[in-house]
């Protein structure tokens, strides 16, 4: 199923649907910003992470998003989807005005996204595949709305934080140098960071247009961020990249710097690696007058992340949940 028509459904509410273009940009953002205040919402898409639905080339914006309107041309409501070529997942996303929710809305425009992944899968000659969304634990509507259309929750995230006073300084492993991020070392950290995330419960690898879309975004510190270096061969061993909310004050009540992506390469994990690169980070996010570090860990990463948090003192403070739907069933 491609884009719907621009027209009213039977179950949208009276809401008129089109696909989204880039100059629903504003109307789009204050939607997103609506939704994540009535949600009480630790995070929400930046205007940068929007305007990559009208780049990606891969999730033409033409085919793959939806947005309602009202009657006075206001947004109140939207979704989206994405799928690498020949990947078993697809992912949805979307959300509904507080205003214009318990309409049915969402279950409408959950439906369109399924129907139009299954076709993605499809037109590769690939059978119906899974479709995974993720939301914050504590919220009712998203958790009804998945659980009402057969969705289970798979995986548990948790953000952990802790205060930058008293952080452990940790030396860097001899063979080791950590080298400020620069552009010259965009792609070889981009095939790092491949490399480290392939054995990641849901990880994919990154394009080199979807790492631009990272490195593009305006909360993206390449002050703040690292690159770990083998002093033998110069080879990327591992690295961090770090990012800064400025709403997080006025949420959170106190200045984070929060480490977006950390990875280290197979061949050099158990070196203490991961542990000099968030030190490194935490005395960059201190010297830029930050208060807490903060990060996001799979409650099961395999490569033991969360028990090397919680030895550099990071604490959990809410999570994330994973839902999953096989839509062959």
């Amino acid at each position: 199923m491609t884009a719907l028509p621009d027209k009213s459904l039977p179950w949208a509410g009276g809401l008129a649907f089109r696909p989204l273009a880039d100059g629903d940009i504003d109307g789009w953002l204050a939607l997103v910003e609506r939704i994540a205040a009535a949600e009480k919402a630790h995070w929400h898409e930046t205007r940068s992470e929007l305007a990559t639905s009208f780049e990606d080339s891969v999730n033409p914006s033409a085919e793959n998003t939806l947005a309602g309107f009202d009657a006075d041309g206001v947004h109140r409501a939207y979704a989206s989807v994405s799928k690498n070529p020949g990947a078993a997942v697809g992912y949805a996303f979307g959300g509904v005005d507080p205003q214009w929710q318990r309409r049915g809305i969402g279950a409408g425009m959950l439906f369109w996204q399924e129907d139009r992944l299954r076709a993605r899968f499809a037109s590769e000659g690939l059978p119906p595949g899974m479709v995974r969304s993720y939301t914050q634990e504590v919220n009712p509507a998203h958790t009804g709305l998945f659980a009402g259309a057969g969705y289970l929750p798979v995986r548990y995230f948790s953000e952990m934080a802790r205060p930058l006073s008293g952080a452990p300084a940790v030396a860097v492993p001899s063979g080791i140098v950590l080298s400020l991020f620069t552009q010259a070392l965009a792609e070889p950290v981009r095939l790092a960071h491949n490399e480290a995330f392939a054995d990641h419960w849901g990880s994919e690898p990154r394009s080199v247009q979807q790492w631009g879309f990272l490195l593009k975004s305006e909360n993206f510190r390449a002050a703040w961020s690292a690159v770990a270096l083998d002093t033998r061969t110069g080879e990327v061993a591992g690295y961090q990249l770090s990012m800064y909310d400025p709403e997080r004050f006025a949420k959170e009540g106190r200045q984070e710097g929060y480490t977006e992506i950390l990875g280290v390469r197979r061949a050099w994990r158990g070196r203490g690696i991961a542990s000099a690169l968030l030190s490194d980070a935490m005395a960059r996010y201190r010297a830029a007058g930050m208060e807490h570090a903060c990060l996001d860990v799979d409650t099961e990463n395999p490569t033991g992340a969360l028990g090397l948090y919680e030895g550099m003192g990071y604490r959990p403070v809410r999570r994330t949940v994973a839902w999953e739907k096989h839509l062959g069933g």
